[in-house]
């Protein structure tokens, strides 16, 4: 989609670095996906998924920022992340591991899904 004329318009340099009119693009793909994955979250399955991501992915990520003091990466690069991601998160099911196995709980499981 293009714009028929930006000649004359105010907002033009906080608007476009084009030389000539501002054009916009959209990617029909995307739009599928949203609409997929808007209808994959109103399931009842998917609220339930909702419901237990904060009480399990959410705090995660609050423990290793807070307890382990993780706040950047040390790496650079798409592969040294991806690494350095996997040994914190490897660290992080070794220490519940270790926790689960000291306290006696390894037939348990911490979070059962929740019913909405």
């Amino acid at each position: 989609m293009r714009c028929e004329s930006c000649e004359g318009c105010p907002y033009k340099q906080n608007c476009t670095k084009a030389k000539g009119n501002k054009t916009l693009s959209v990617s029909h793909r995307f739009k599928e996906l949203r609409a997929e994955s808007l209808k994959n979250i109103t399931t009842e399955f998917g609220r339930q998924l909702r419901m237990n991501r904060s009480i399990q992915a959410e705090g995660v990520f609050g423990v290793l920022k807070q307890d382990h003091g993780f706040r950047r990466f040390l790496c650079r690069g798409k592969n040294n992340i991806r690494t350095e991601f996997l040994l914190l998160g490897l660290a992080y099911n070794i220490k519940k591991l270790f926790a689960k196995i000291s306290e006696n709980r390894l037939g348990i499981s911490l979070f059962e899904l929740k019913t909405a």
